[in-house]
């Protein structure tokens, strides 16, 4: 069961409308991946335990049917699950392109005829796995000119997500960190500039380890999460798929709801008027 579903209907009025990327309607707003699992019975159990339906699949490596991906496509349900193809091990705008035009025809063999997503990734840099500016830049120029709704990973830099957002972008995903590093929100400050100056959804996409990582992203306002390796490389996948999901949930409804101010002093819980005293 999902957590808000079990709310009362007092505060389920602070539920907002579903997320909305391009032309289509979600109600999860956490996204998963397809890599990094032991199997693929782990995955589909898992990708079922998160309650996401946008899953990633790397194109490039599907087409290449490198080791694990050899029939990852077939494994999943494409009838109940949106597929965004990514252009992960492309480390050009002009390879990103190309890759980009195998994902659609991908999605369209699977089914999804009208499945124009893609994930836009140039990373030139193989040991941190830092997305380059500008090759992301031209590439999400030229995809939006095919017709591409286009999802850009990127390094947390507000000026950055702006230029993609005029471009015509259909989000922007910050990273918290470097893929795969479990280190968090470490461009938290900077995420929180691209989130208060978007009018796309802001994906945070990378570096998450935790569920209460997940639930401080969306707190601070973010649309949506990518988590990948968090859950594929977690002790129990599944079970941390699950809670990636509720903290995903918990962590949106509590910016919904409103935290209290931060304050330098204490305020007292109970009421100092009409105590009882001594006599």
């Amino acid at each position: 069961m999902q957590i808000l579903d079990s709310i009362p209907d007092l505060f389920t009025s602070l539920q907002d409308s579903p997320l909305k990327i391009g032309n289509r309607h979600f109600q999860s707003r956490l996204m998963t991946g397809t890599g990094k699992y032991p199997d693929f019975e782990t995955m589909r159990q898992s990708i079922a335990a998160s309650g996401c339906e946008i899953v990633t699949v790397a194109v490039r490596r599907v087409q290449s049917q490198a080791p694990g991906h050899i029939g990852l496509a077939e494994a999943l349900d494409w009838s109940k699950l949106w597929m965004l193809p990514n252009t992960a091990g492309c480390q050009t705008a002009e390879e990103a392109v190309r890759v980009a035009r195998l994902g659609r025809e991908m999605a369209k063999l699977l089914g999804q005829e009208d499945n124009n997503f893609i994930k836009l990734e140039v990373i030139p840099d193989s040991k941190y796995l830092l997305p380059d500016p500008l090759g992301t830049l031209n590439a999400a120029e030229q995809l939006v000119k095919e017709g591409f709704a286009v999802l850009p990973y990127i390094n947390a830099d507000p000026i950055l997500a702006k230029r993609l957002e005029e471009a015509g972008c259909v989000t922007v995903m910050p990273l918290g960190s470097p893929i795969g590093s479990g280190q968090g929100l470490n461009n938290a400050a900077n995420i929180q500039i691209i989130i208060d100056n978007a009018t796309v959804p802001v994906v945070v996409d990378a570096g998450i380890g935790t569920p209460s990582e997940a639930a401080q992203a969306m707190e601070m306002g973010a649309d949506a999460l990518l988590i990948n390796t968090a859950i594929a490389q977690a002790q129990h996948p599944v079970a941390m798929a699950q809670a990636m999901g509720w903290a995903t949930q918990a962590g949106h409804l509590a910016y919904l709801a409103g935290r209290i101010p931060v304050k330098a002093y204490a305020s007292a819980s109970s009421p100092l008027s009409d105590r009882i005293t001594s006599v």
